[in-house]
């Protein structure tokens, strides 16, 4: 066996390609300060491990060609954090032994442009999150606002199921909103489904969901349809109690992805608690 080679994947092409795409990352690139003098240019193997979602040992043994065979959520984790081009995703899989994703009609690589604003925005909650409700990307903010989802299990990284099947994702919003929130959803769900009728896992959502929760297939039966747009959400936070939000939502060109972005009005209470959340949020960065 070549060295270097086990099961299918190059360690040594992998870890070296890795170490290079971390290089050419600046901190502000990824809306992270450049902190203390740097001894190499680029991102630290704790921030982009950091940015992942994983462990800093785990990168580093990637990093080290050693260590596991990366799982595919592991590497397409991995791509987000380094900002890596559909096609610089594609190498990085084939690095690793596996086949890219190849389901381009709803792929869940963000594209590197969300990213660059998702990451400038640093005192606002933002998400991108694919027409399926799978939450792609998160800033602090909107990991203050509604949790950390890359710390969920693949299937709960869905807002859709989640507010349908877990009772504890419905208590971020009043009581009042939630029969608003679950009609907007399924109505933004069904318009996806119309435009993709051979999306196998968009189905396979609709399908588990309708065998889940009697609310869900009785709002799918009524077939409202509503692509997601702006609007203004309340939320229920458990910290910094009630805040009312304009929530934009700019849609990619093809909108299968979008950026959704929540603000409060300049010198409303919401916005104060807002501002609280922010120092909520780093003070959980910190300690994490």
């Amino acid at each position: 066996m070549v060295k270097g080679m086990v099961k299918g994947v190059d360690r040594t092409e992998l870890a070296d390609f890795l170490r290079h795409c971390r290089a050419r990352v600046a901190p502000a690139d990824v809306g992270l300060s450049h902190g203390a003098r740097r001894r190499t240019p680029g991102l630290r193997r704790e921030e982009v491990a950091q940015l992942a979602g994983m462990s800093t040992d785990h990168y580093t043994r990637l990093e080290q060609a050693r260590g596991s065979h990366p799982s595919r959520q592991m590497l397409a984790a991995v791509a987000r954090a380094l900002r890596l081009t559909g096609d610089e995703r594609d190498h990085l899989f084939h690095l690793a032994g596996e086949e890219p994703p190849r389901d381009r009609s709803a792929t869940d690589h963000v594209r590197p442009g969300l990213l660059l604003i998702l990451d400038r925005l640093i005192d606002t909650p933002a998400q991108v999150v694919n027409d399926r409700g799978d939450v792609l990307a998160q800033n602090s903010m909107d990991k203050a606002l509604h949790g950390d989802a890359s710390a969920r299990p693949e299937a709960e990284r869905n807002i859709i199921w989640r507010y349908f099947t877990d009772p504890s994702a419905r208590e971020l919003f009043p009581a009042e909103d939630r029969d608003h929130a679950a009609r907007t959803a399924v109505a933004d769900l069904r318009a996806a489904s119309a435009r993709r009728p051979d999306d196998a896992r968009l189905a396979g959502l609709v399908r588990r969901l309708r065998a889940r929760s009697e609310e869900f297939a009785a709002l799918w039966d009524a077939h409202d349809v509503a692509v997601r747009r702006a609007d203004v959400k309340r939320f229920q936070h458990p910290v910094v109690g009630l805040l009312e939000l304009d929530c934009e939502v700019m849609l990619s060109p093809e909108h299968d992805q979008r950026l959704i972005v929540y603000t409060a009005r300049p010198g409303s209470e919401s916005y104060e608690r807002l501002e609280l959340l922010r120092v909520v949020g780093l003070q959980d960065l910190i300690r994490g």
